[in-house]
């Protein structure tokens, strides 16, 4: 079974940058499109960025431009890189993938990411 781990959150100040990984264990091949997602308390989560089937990529209402994500199969990673964080953007990061044969969905626990001078 496939699972995903995230790492590399914590405390940013504003105008800071941070990179997050999220190893996939398993098979990283079985899974088609992958993503991050965003959830600040209280709301619903939200999508940063996202790889297509195509090896595209497809972003938030508010994260194209300021984010940069990165599908490295060899090392079973999946990179984002969030750029001039802003107090908004907080929140608890999660990762997904979409398998290739069913569809099935898989999530990580989430990194927590708390912006803060």
């Amino acid at each position: 079974q496939v699972q995903l781990v995230e790492s590399g959150g914590g405390l940013v100040q504003p105008g800071g940058s941070l990179n997050l990984s999220c190893v996939v264990s398993g098979s990283m091949f079985d899974l088609g499109r992958m993503g991050w997602y965003r959830q600040a308390p209280g709301k619903q989560r939200e999508l940063v960025a996202a790889t297509t089937n195509l090896g595209r990529t497809v972003y938030g209402d508010s994260t194209k431009g300021r984010v940069t994500i990165a599908r490295e199969n060899a090392k079973n990673t999946f990179y984002l890189r969030l750029n001039n964080l802003k107090p908004e953007g907080a929140g608890v990061y999660y990762c997904g993938g979409v398998a290739r044969y069913n569809g099935e969905e898989y999530w990580g626990q989430g990194t927590q990411v708390t912006v803060s001078s």
